[in-house]
């Protein structure tokens, strides 16, 4: 009898970091991160690191402030296998982010998707089909810039997930890193 290799794939939704609104004629494309930014991209990145949340591959919007947010957040995690800016992922949708997360190369275990909202929030809500209850009521009453959500695919290949067909296993944002950095 052959053993089954049970393969699960996760995927990381970040919605950037806090982006400035100091030059009002700057594009929205061109808006840099903020100094509250700058500060809570790198504590998600450690959080990421000290949760095991590791990307192979990374999917960016290439907006200033999503660029901005990975390179602070990459800093303190593994160099993943592929690092791809694709600017589908600038005022996406969740359909069409789904479409994108669907086309991840097969080699692909761990993904990261760093981009805005509302389309990231809409993915995670579209997505998460169990998890605990009160992660995904804090996920779906605000996704806050820097929020991190962690969901879990039960299936071998990005083509086959669906709505609803993930595990919602976190949601983490800067206000709730404060808090347990208060508790300890």
């Amino acid at each position: 009898m052959a053993l089954k290799l049970i393969i699960m794939l996760h995927l990381y939704l970040l919605r950037h970091a806090k982006s400035s609104w100091n030059e009002p004629a700057l594009r929205d494309f061109d808006r840099p991160l903020a100094p509250r930014g700058w500060n809570a991209a790198p504590r998600m990145g450690e959080y990421m690191k000290n949760a095991g949340y590791q990307p192979d591959t990374i999917l960016c919007s290439p907006a200033k402030r999503t660029r901005e947010t990975l390179e602070m957040v990459q800093r303190h995690l593994a160099a993943p296998r592929h690092v791809y800016m694709n600017k589908a992922i600038y005022h996406a949708d969740s359909s069409n982010l789904l479409e994108l997360v669907q086309m991840a190369p097969e080699v692909t275990e761990n993904l990261l998707l760093i981009g805005h909202n509302p389309g990231i929030q809409e993915l995670a809500l579209t997505l998460a089909g169990e998890g605990d209850r009160g992660t995904w009521q804090n996920m779906w009453s605000k996704f806050p810039t820097a929020a991190l959500a962690v969901l879990r695919f039960d299936v071998d290949n990005w083509r086959k997930i669906r709505a609803r067909s993930a595990n919602l296993i976190d949601f983490m944002t800067p206000k709730l890193l404060n808090v347990k950095a208060g508790e300890s």
